[in-house]
């Protein structure tokens, strides 16, 4: 069966409900009546027999037996149970929906395009073109957790990237090829749009780019990162940062790096862009080059980051 709804807007988010839809005018003429109106928000609370609506309403049966019987041939009752009674067949009814609307329209339009159009529009330009046509349009790049890379490193944040997928995802249908891959499994010279999840002793494919980022991590002691914008250098292992550059390999698509100096850096970047991505992208204005250092926090004291800001 054919289920129709309603969606709406309330409070800048979509709203839905189902609905029954009249495709002729005129059958509004079927609910437009205070009774029959009374009627289906009395079943629509409580399914019941005829006699008993009459009894609720306090109205004749046979009147009850009239309306219903209206609401049932239009299809807007339906029945939900039957008990004998005294030789007789009791038939108990609800109402199909309680919203009802008069389409007269042939130019229907696929869901997606309006979800996406009520979305922020300045975070769309900015996962441009990772997602593309409403279509996740990239590979999502997370360190092995097995030993690997110069320093034998097992990365500890490639589980982030869970939030980031999704977080994307509100954005995106997912694509029909795997999306994420090991760093240890993608060619270092990947032309495709990559996201990048984790620094670069754990993320083999961040140490390639690094020295092309805005925001990059150096081995100047104590280990940390170094912005290209300010000089400052930043070594508290719960500070990362977000960069958004072209692919080197092929400028045409682009990399976007979230990491951190430690694990809990990379979850500050993921925190920032997932739960406080206006704060990013007021400051992004489709440049060819981007980053932004962040740092997290723990403000309620449980021992793990839950807030994060801004550095510069």
């Amino acid at each position: 069966m054919v289920k129709n709804y309603l969606i709406k807007e309330k409070e800048n988010e979509l709203i839905y409900d189902s609905a029954f839809i009249f495709h002729n005018p005129s059958a509004m003429r079927l609910i437009d009546h205070p009774l029959r109106i009374n009627i289906l928000e009395t079943l629509a609370k409580k399914p019941m027999y005829p006699a008993e609506l009459a009894k609720k309403l306090k109205l004749h049966e046979q009147k009850v037996y009239y309306h219903i019987k209206q609401l049932l041939n239009s299809g807007i009752l339906e029945l939900v149970e039957k008990k004998e009674i005294r030789g007789t067949v009791a038939k108990k009814y609800r109402p199909k929906e309680m919203n009802f609307v008069i389409s007269l329209s042939q130019n229907w339009k696929n869901i997606d395009k309006l979800i996406h159009e009520e979305k922020d529009k300045e975070i769309k330009e900015f996962l441009n073109p990772f997602i593309k046509n409403h279509k996740l349009n990239c590979n999502i790049v997370v360190g092995s957790p097995d030993p690997h890379g110069p320093q034998k490193a097992r990365a500890r944040d490639g589980h982030y990237a869970i939030d980031l997928a999704l977080f994307l995802g509100y954005y995106s249908s997912i694509s029909k090829k795997f999306s994420v891959v090991l760093d240890v499994d993608i060619a270092t010279k990947k032309k495709n749009n990559l996201i990048l999840v984790g620094g670069p002793i754990t993320n083999l494919i961040v140490s390639k780019v690094n020295d092309m980022l805005p925001i990059k991590f150096s081995d100047k002691k104590p280990y940390g990162i170094i912005s290209e914008k300010t000089g400052k250098h930043y070594t508290d292992e719960a500070c990362g940062f977000i960069a958004r550059i072209p692919n080197p390999y092929n400028p045409e698509n682009k990399i976007l790096v979230l990491a951190g100096i430690r694990y809990l850096g990379t979850k500050a970047a993921v925190l920032a862009l997932t739960r406080h991505h206006k704060l990013i992208t007021q400051r992004f204005s489709n440049q060819k080059t981007f980053a932004i250092a962040v740092q997290g926090f723990d403000l309620d004291g449980d021992g793990r980051i839950d807030s994060v800001e801004l550095l510069e």
